[in-house]
C-alpha cells in the first residue's frame, strides 16, 4: 500500500493540545490508561474511508478498526486468522477456496452478514467505473482482470459465487499461495450495499456513507466522530462477533502531519503511539535506558517514480544516469542516520526466502557516460527536471540530498516541489510528474505484492512501464511454477526486466520507527508493521508492572 507518512500536522492542534498539556491538566495517555482510550499519530488526514477506493497507510489503520475481512492477521505471527468466516477450505488443486461465514458476523446496524455480501463488494471493486487502483488484488480469481479491464461484462462469469447465505466460493485462474493473506486486506473487504446505495450507484466514488452519521461497518470498532484534520474517534463496536475479546474501548487518530510537532505530543502524553520519529532525535531515543523508541525489520521500499512518458526521463539513458548517481550508502549513513538498508530493486530482500536482482551500483563515472549518450554531456543542454514529493520534513531531506548528488555527479539542475498528501495522490495518479517519490508497504509477504504493481496498466503502475513480457511472467509463468524455487526463479527474471527498464529509482528498503509508550501492550513489531486493534490493551498500572520486574 502506499505509504504516506506526510508530517505536516495543524499547528492549531498542536498548541491547542501543548497548551493543555502544560495546564496541568489530565493527559491524553493518563486519561486513556484509565478509560481504554487508544492515542494514535496517524500520519496524515485520510484520503477517505471506503475500502475499495482509498489505497494508503493512514487509511489502513482506521479501516483496519472499522472493518473485517474474511480473514485477518496475527499480529505476532503474521498467519491469517478467522475473521468473518470462521472457516475455509483449500481444493487439493489449490484453485477453488471455499469460505464458511460466522453465523455471527453482523455489521454495525445489527444485519448478518452473508457470502451475498461478498460477491456484490467484489463486484463493485473490480467494476471499471469505480475505478480502484486496487482492482488488481483480486485478480487471481478466475476472469477477474478480463471484467476489470472490461473484456466481458457478465459478473457471472467471475470466479465468485453464494453457495448459500453462509457459504462464499472462489475459483481462482492459478494455485494463489498468498491468496489468504489478501482477505485482511481492506480493498477486498465488504461493504454494506444498502448504505452504498442510498447514497448514489455502486460505483460513484466519495459519497456521504462514509459520514459518521451513514456508516455502517462491520469491524471490532465503529464510526464516533471525524473532525477534518483534527481527529477520528471510533468506539467498540457492541455487534462485532468477537466483541468479548476487544479490550480498548476506542481509538483516537491524530493526523500527525509533522513530525515534529508529534513527537512532541507524545513527550507530554498526548499520545500513546507515533506514526514515526524525527530522523534527528532517534540517536537521542536509541541512548536512552528503557526507551519508548521501537526500530524493526519493515516490509517496504522507498523509491522514486520516473515518467517514461516525459523527456527527459522517456529517455533510459537518462533514468539509468540518475539511479546510478544516488550514493545510496552515503544517504543512508548522512541523511538517514543509519536507519535503513540500502535498496537497488523494487522487493526487499529476504520476502519470504526471496532475493531481488542487483543490476547496477553507485557510479559516478558510469552516469556520466550514460547521461552523455543520451545526449547531454556533462549537463549541456539539460532541459531541467522537476522532483515532486508530499510534504514532509524527511522526505524533503532526502529529496534535497538527491538533488545536491545530481548536481556534483552529472552537473545538472533538479528543481523540488512539494504537494500536500492529497494533491500530491493525484498527481500521481494523472502522472502530473516527472520525478515523484513513493513508498510501497507490503499489503501481504510475498514478492508478488511489489511485482505486480508493474504491471501493464496496473492501477499502481504510474510510471508509463508496460512490457507484455513482463506481465506474461508475473501473471502467468509465475503462478503456473510447481515449486517456491521455480516460482521465485521467474520473479528474478521478470525484477531483472524491470530493473533493465528503470522506470523507478529504488532508494531504500524501510525500517518501522515508533514511539510507543510503556503502557501499550498488543502492538508486537512485525514485518508488515501490523496492528491488529482487537489484540491491544492498556496498562493502566504499568508503573507498577515495571516496578516488578
Amino acid at each position: 500500500m502506499i505509504e504516506a507518512h506526510t508530517f505536516r500536522f495543524l499547528l492549531t492542534l498542536a498548541t491547542v493540545i501543548l497548551l493543555a498539556a502544560c495546564s496541568g491538566g489530565e493527559s491524553n495517555v493518563a486519561s486513556g490508561n484509565r478509560e481504554g482510550i487508544l492515542y494514535f499519530g496517524n500520519g496524515s488526514e485520510p484520503q477517505g474511508l471506503d475500502p475499495h477506493v482509498v489505497t494508503g497507510v493512514p487509511e489502513h489503520f482506521i479501516i483496519g478498526a472499522l472493518f473485517e475481512g474474511l480473514a485477518t492477521k496475527n499480529p505476532y505471527t503474521l498467519e491469517p486468522e478467522p475473521g468473518v468466516a470462521q472457516s475455509w477450505d483449500i481444493s487439493e488443486h489449490g484453485r477453488v477456496i471455499t469460505f464458511h461465514i460466522n453465523p455471527r458476523a453482523r455489521w454495525s446496524n445489527g444485519e448478518s452478514m452473508t457470502a451475498a455480501d461478498y460477491v456484490w463488494s467484489w463486484q463493485r471493486l473490480l467494476s471499471p467505473a469505480l475505478g480502484s487502483e486496487y482492482a488488481y488484488m483480486l485478480y487471481p480469481v478466475k476472469n477477474a482482470r478480463d471484467f476489470n479491464k472490461g473484456a466481458i461484462t457478465d459478473f457471472a462469469e467471475v470466479g465468485v459465487t453464494a453457495l448459500d447465505d453462509l457459504t462464499l466460493q472462489v475459483t481462482l485462474d492459478e494455485r494463489t499461495p498468498y491468496f489468504i493473506q489478501l482477505m485482511d486486506h481492506y480493498s477486498t473487504f465488504a461493504v454494506h450495499r444498502p448504505t452504498i446505495e442510498k447514497f448514489g450507484q455502486m460505483t460513484d466514488r466519495y459519497t456521504p456513507w462514509t459520514r459518521v452519521e451513514n456508516m455502517v461497518s462491520n469491524g471490532a470498532f465503529r464510526l464516533r466522530d471525524w473532525q477534518l484534520y483534527r481527529r477520528i474517534e471510533v468506539e467498540k463496536s457492541d455487534t462485532y462477533w468477537d466483541r468479548d475479546n476487544v479490550k480498548l474501548n476506542g481509538i483516537v487518530f491524530y493526523p500527525t502531519e509533522n513530525v515534529v510537532s508529534e513527537e512532541r505530543m507524545f513527550r507530554v502524553g498526548q499520545l500513546h503511539y507515533t506514526g514515526s520519529v524525527p530522523l534527528g532525535k532517534i540517536p537521542v531515543y536509541q541512548e536512552m535506558a528503557d526507551s519508548p523508541y521501537r526500530q524493526a525489520p519493515y516490509l517496504g521500499t522507498y523509491y522514486y517514480l520516473l515518467n517514461t512518458t516525459r523527456a527527459p526521463t522517456d529517455n533510459l539513458k537518462v533514468r539509468q544516469a540518475l539511479s546510478m548517481a544516488v550514493d545510496r550508502d552515503s544517504l543512508n549513513k548522512n541523511v538517514l542516520k543509519g536507519t535503513n538498508l540500502v535498496a537497488y530493486s523494487i522487493t526487499p530482500p529476504d520476502t519470504l526466502g526471496y532475493y531481488p536482482p542487483k543490476l547496477f551500483s553507485h557510479d559516478v563515472a558510469g552516469a556520466r557516460r550514460l547521461l552523455a549518450e543520451a545526449g547531454y554531456p556533462d549537463g549541456r543542454g539539460w532541459p531541467g527536471l522537476e522532483l515532486t514529493y508530499n510534504t514532509s520534513e524527511d522526505h524533503r531531506k532526502i529529496a534535497v540530498a538527491l538533488q545536491q548528488m545530481w548536481k556534483d555527479a552529472l552537473n545538472i539542475e533538479v528543481t523540488l516541489t512539494n504537494q500536500e498528501w492529497k494533491v500530491y495522490l493525484d498527481s500521481i495518479t494523472q502522472m502530473d510528474f516527472q520525478i515523484a517519490r513513493r513508498g510501497w508497504i507490503g499489503d501481504y509477504v510475498d514478492p508478488n505484492n511489489f511485482l505486480d504493481l508493474f504491471l501493464s496498466g496496473g492501477g499502481n503502475n504510474n510510471t508509463g512501464f508496460a512490457d507484455p513480457r513482463y506481465d506474461d511472467l508475473i501473471l502467468r509463468k509465475a503462478p503456473q511454477a510447481s515449486t517456491r524455487e521455480a516460482r521465485y526463479a521467474v520473479f528474478h527474471e521478470a525484477e531483472t526486466l524491470l530493473m533493465e527498464q528503470m522506470p523507478i529509482i529504488p532508494v531504500f528498503t524501510y525500517t518501522s520507527k515508533h514511539l510507543i509508550h510503556p503502557s501499550v501492550n498488543g502492538m508486537p513489531p512485525n514485518l508488515m508493521d501490523w496492528a491488529n486493534f482487537k489484540y491491544v490493551w492498556l496498562d493502566q498500572d504499568w508503573r507498577a508492572s515495571e516496578a516488578g520486574d
